[in-house]
């Protein structure tokens, strides 16, 4: 078991007029990921929507602020059990077998053009064996391949550009590996947390963007930035790439100031509760989904008798 205590701090500046907000800095609720003591304070107080998306399971959070300074602090203890299991075992799974709700991830997106990078990823990987050591192959080949290095991209910067300029932050690396798994036929999505572990070389701590494969009927965690420790990256949103799950969408004038982020490890081995430490067994903070093909193989028949 891994605690995590994280802390959020938002602060803009709102022009004449007001602007509407939508956040996605909830920390998650799965089955393996829980939460306790949450709380969310605004400066000043102001109505607030909170919806949870039943699907992906990320939580937003809509408000209208007025004009002025707008102050936000979210705090929440994130409890994580992870699914651990050997990555030899986790096998890819074929596309007539994956459920509705993981076909989303196979397809190109605004940022992840997996269809204009198949020619090179079947070079690249198309011969080697299929399962976790083909995906651990892909996020390494990303590693190698860019620098990290602050500053270097945009809010428009793509995998193809990524690509070309062999430069980038977390978010780059997330979706060169999302674009090249998805060409491979390998479902991938992009996922947002905290930067656990990373090199305070680096900067102060922030938002983080990894990657989630799905094998073995599971959602693993594969990191190719390889800024941190995975075992301590808590979910809050996932999506198809960036686009998705932005932690905050302002519509108005707004200046924005940098957010202050902290995930402090909180040990407990009485408890069973351990320090976040790099494994070599693959991680996953889901449940299996196998159990839904079955579902969606039964309703085909079903319609295929009407």
């Amino acid at each position: 078991m891994i605690r995590i205590d994280l802390r959020i701090g938002l602060r803009y500046e709102i022009d004449a007029g007001g602007a509407d907000f939508v956040f996605n800095i909830h920390a998650a609720q799965t089955p393996r990921q829980t939460l306790s003591a949450e709380t969310l304070h605004l400066d000043p107080p102001l109505a607030t929507t909170l919806h949870t998306d039943a699907v992906t399971g990320n939580r937003r959070l809509r408000l209208r602020a007025p004009a002025g300074a707008l102050r936000l602090a979210y705090a929440v203890v994130v409890e994580l059990d992870h699914y651990r299991t050997d990555p030899a075992q986790l096998t890819e799974v074929a596309v007539q077998d994956l459920p509705p709700q993981v076909l989303g991830y196979l397809y190109p997106s605004r940022y992840c053009q997996s269809d204009r990078l198949s020619r090179l990823a079947a070079d690249e990987f198309g011969t080697l064996p299929r399962g976790h050591a083909r995906v651990q192959a892909i996020a390494d080949w990303v590693h190698r391949r860019v620098i990290f290095t602050p500053n270097s991209s945009n809010a428009s910067t793509s995998a193809l550009d990524t690509l070309v300029a062999r430069a980038g932050v977390c978010r780059d690396f997330a979706h060169l590996m999302i674009a090249l798994c998805r060409a491979v036929g390998v479902p991938a999505r992009f996922v947002t947390g905290t930067d656990y572990g990373a090199d305070p070389a680096l900067g102060p701590s922030d938002f983080h963007a990894y990657v989630e494969a799905y094998l073995g009927h599971r959602w693993v965690i594969f990191d190719p930035a390889g800024t941190g420790i995975p075992m301590g990256y808590l979910r809050i949103g996932t999506g198809r790439d960036a686009a998705d799950v932005a932690f905050a969408t302002v519509f108005g004038g707004v200046v924005t100031h940098a957010p202050k982020v902290s995930a402090t490890a909180l040990a407990d081995a009485a408890h069973g509760v351990a320090l976040p430490y790099l494994c070599s067994e693959a991680l996953s903070t889901d449940e299996a989904l196998d159990t839904m093909v079955g579902a969606s193989t039964s309703v085909t028949r079903s319609n295929a008798n009407l």
